[in-house]
C-alpha cells in the first residue's frame, strides 16, 4: 500500500468515506435495514451534490444543532441553499425552540450578553450565572426567537436520521468506538490496515435481534456511567436488578454483556448488596467474575462455597490471574473452615539496588543510563519489545481469516483476539507455525516480516518504539527457547499476558548474554502481573531482575 500524501485527498474525501460505509453495509446487512432506512439512504444519495457534503459535515460534528452561519466550508460555496435542499428533503430540521443548555452550547457568552441584556448585568456575570437566570426567567419561544434574531437572523438546523449514522457505524464497525475519522486517519496514511478477508457469510451480527439486543447493552452501559457521576445509587440498584434479569442470546453480545455485568456487580459489591452482585457475577463468563464471587462468599463465611469455587477455578481458570486469585484465596477459606494451614509460598526474585540522583526524567531512563556502561545496549522497551516480537512472528495467524472475526477493514487485532478461543480456534495453524519457528532462523524470520508488515496496524506492534536493528539484535541475543517459551504463555491468555514485560531490556554481545529488567522507583511495588512473568522468567532460566531505585540526597 502507498502511503497518501494529505495534499492529495479529495476536498469531498468526507462524504466519498460516507458513501463507502454506506455502501459497505448495504453489501453486508441490506437485509437487516428495515424499509424507512433503506428509504433515508435512497434519499441521501438523489441529492444533490454538496448537499451530501453539508450532510456529512454536521453528522460528522458535535451536535445536534448547528448555526447556519457558522457552517461555512471553502469547497462548498454558500451554505443557504443547500441547507433550503437539506430542509426540502427532510434530511434536516429546523428549530422551533431551544432548551436552556442548547443556547449555552450554540452562543458564547458575549453573544448572550446582548441576546439577554437584561439578565447579563451586571456585565461581569459569567455564562453558567446568566444560563441559570435563564432557567429562572424562561422566555416563550416566540420572544426567544426573536431575542435571537438581533445577533444572528440565520437559521438554527440540525441533520436528521442520525439514529441511522449511528446504526450504518455500528454495523460497519462492530462497535461504538469507532467512526468516520478512521477512514480519514487511512486515507491521510496515518494509519494503514492489514489487507484480510471479510466474508458476509460471517458477519458480527446475525439478524436484526441481534443488533437490538447489543444496543441494549450498550445502552444500559451508558444509563450505569450517569447513574454514577450524578450519584443516583438507588436507581443504579434498579438498573442493576434489570440486566441481572436480561436474556442475552446473541453471541455479538457476549463481550459488552459480561463487561456490564461486571462492572454493575461490583457497583453492587460496594453497596452492600451481595446477593445482587452474586446474581450478575454469576451470569457473566469474564475474569474477574468467579473471582469476586469468591471474595463475596468468603466475606460472607460461606467456606464451603468459597472453596468448592476456587477448586472450580484451579481445575478450568480462564486466565492465569483468576487462577493466581483462587490459590490465595483458598488456604484462608480452608483454615476459617476447618483449621487446615496450607503453606503460602514466597517470592524471591533477583534483584539490585541502585542509588541515582533524581532528574528531571522517567526513572526508567535513569536507570537505562546507569546501566549502559555494563551492556553493549540499554533499551527502555517495557511491553512494546516482546509483544512486537509476538506480533511479528504470529502476524498470518493473528491476521488469518477466522469465520467472523474481521468485521470491517479497520482492525488493528481480530475480534477474538483476547478472548479464550483465541488460540484453540487457530490451533492446527498455531501448531504449525510454533514447528516452523522452532526450525528457523528467528532473526532472519522476525527482520523479514518486520519489512513486510512494517506500518500495517496491529494491536501488538507499536512501530513507534521499535525499529529493524532493535529486532535483529533483540533475536540474535535472546535464544530462540526463551522467546517460543514466552510466545507460548502469551497464546495461554493473550489479554492478560500481554501486559507486566520488565520495563527494559539489556543486550550484550553473545547469545544468551542479556536481562530483563523491572525498575521500581521509591514507594513503588511489584504488581501481580509483574511477579506473574518474574515467576515464569525464573521456571525458564530466562534472567531477569528487579532494579530498586533509592534517591540520593547529595
Amino acid at each position: 500500500m502507498v502511503t497518501t500524501n494529505p495534499s492529495t485527498l479529495s476536498p469531498h474525501y468526507y462524504r466519498d468515506n460516507f458513501l463507502r460505509l454506506c455502501d459497505t453495509v448495504e453489501a453486508q446487512y441490506a437485509d437487516m435495514l428495515t424499509a424507512a432506512e433503506q428509504h433515508v439512504l435512497q434519499l441521501f444519495r438523489g441529492m444533490e451534490f454538496k448537499a451530501q457534503c453539508l450532510y456529512v459535515r454536521m453528522i460528522s460534528r458535535a451536535g445536534p444543532w448547528f448555526r447556519e452561519s457558522k457552517l461555512a466550508y471553502t469547497e462548498l460555496g454558500a451554505v443557504p441553499p443547500l441547507v433550503d435542499h437539506l430542509l426540502a428533503h427532510g434530511m434536516a430540521c429546523q428549530a422551533e425552540a431551544l432548551s436552556v443548555e442548547e443556547l449555552g452550547q450554540l452562543f458564547t457568552l458575549g453573544e448572550l450578553q446582548q441576546i439577554f441584556p437584561a439578565l447579563a448585568k451586571p456585565r461581569t456575570v459569567g455564562k453558567a450565572a446568566l444560563l441559570s437566570a435563564l432557567e429562572q426567567q424562561p422566555l416563550s419561544d416566540v420572544q426567544a426567537r426573536q431575542a435571537i434574531t438581533c445577533v444572528d437572523p440565520g437559521r438554527i438546523i440540525a441533520p436528521g436520521s442520525t439514529e441511522l449514522t449511528a446504526l450504518l457505524q455500528l454495523l460497519f464497525f462492530g462497535n461504538r468506538y469507532q467512526g468516520l475519522t478512521d477512514f480519514v486517519l487511512q486515507d491521510l496514511g496515518v494509519t494503514r490496515y492489514y489487507p484480510y478477508t471479510l466474508n458476509r457469510e460471517h458477519r458480527l451480527f446475525s439478524c436484526r435481534d441481534a443488533v437490538t439486543e447489543y444496543a441494549a447493552c450498550a445502552q444500559a452501559g451508558d444509563e450505569r456511567y450517569l447513574l454514577i457521576e450524578s450519584g443516583e445509587l438507588q436507581a443504579l440498584g434498579a438498573l442493576a436488578t434489570d440486566v441481572a434479569s436480561m436474556d442475552i442470546r446473541f453471541e455479538s453480545s457476549h463481550k459488552s454483556w459480561y463487561r456490564l455485568c461486571n462492572n454493575l456487580a461490583r457497583d453492587m459489591e460496594r453497596l452492600g448488596e451481595h446477593e445482587l452482585a452474586l446474581a450478575l457475577y454469576s451470569r457473566s463468563q469474564r475474569h474477574p467474575a468467579r473471582e469476586r464471587r469468591c471474595r463475596i462468599l468468603e466475606r460472607e463465611g460461606d467456606w464451603a462455597g468459597a472453596i468448592a469455587l476456587c477448586n472450580e477455578i484451579r481445575a478450568d481458570a480462564w486466565c492465569e490471574a483468576e487462577h493466581e486469585a483462587a490459590q490465595r484465596i483458598l488456604p484462608r477459606v480452608q483454615r476459617k473452615l476447618d483449621g487446615t494451614r496450607i503453606p503460602r509460598q514466597r517470592d524471591t526474585f533477583a534483584q539490585t539496588t541502585l542509588e541515582l540522583q533524581p532528574e528531571a526524567a522517567p526513572v526508567e531512563q535513569l536507570v537505562a543510563r546507569s546501566l549502559e556502561a555494563q551492556w553493549q545496549s540499554v533499551h527502555y522497551v517495557e511491553n512494546k519489545l516482546l509483544t512486537a516480537l509476538f506480533g511479528l512472528a504470529f502476524w498470518e495467524q493473528i491476521f488469518a481469516p477466522v469465520p467472523g472475526v474481521f468485521h470491517n477493514p479497520y482492525q488493528s487485532a481480530p475480534g477474538d483476539m483476547y478472548d479464550a478461543t483465541f488460540r484453540s480456534t487457530r490451533s492446527d495453524a498455531i501448531t504449525a507455525r510454533m514447528a516452523q519457528l522452532r526450525a528457523t532462523d528467528l532473526t532472519a524470520e522476525l527482520v523479514d516480516a518486520y519489512h513486510q508488515y512494517c506500518d500495517y496496524q496491529c494491536r501488538w506492534v507499536d512501530w513507534r518504539r521499535i525499529d529493524a536493528s532493535l529486532v535483529e539484535r533483540s533475536t540474535r541475543i535472546i535464544p530462540a527457547t526463551h522467546l517460543l517459551a514466552i510466545w507460548e504463555r502469551i497464546l495461554f491468555d493473550p489479554r492478560e499476558n500481554r501486559r507486566g514485560f520488565p520495563d527494559l531490556i539489556a543486550l550484550g554481545t553473545k547469545e544468551g548474554d542479556y536481562q530483563l529488567i523491572e525498575v521500581k522507583g521509591p514507594g513503588d511495588t511489584l504488581q501481580d502481573n509483574q511477579k506473574r512473568w518474574l515467576r515464569f522468567f525464573q521456571a525458564h532460566d530466562i534472567p531477569a531482575q528487579v532494579a530498586w531505585v533509592n534517591w540520593r540526597d547529595d
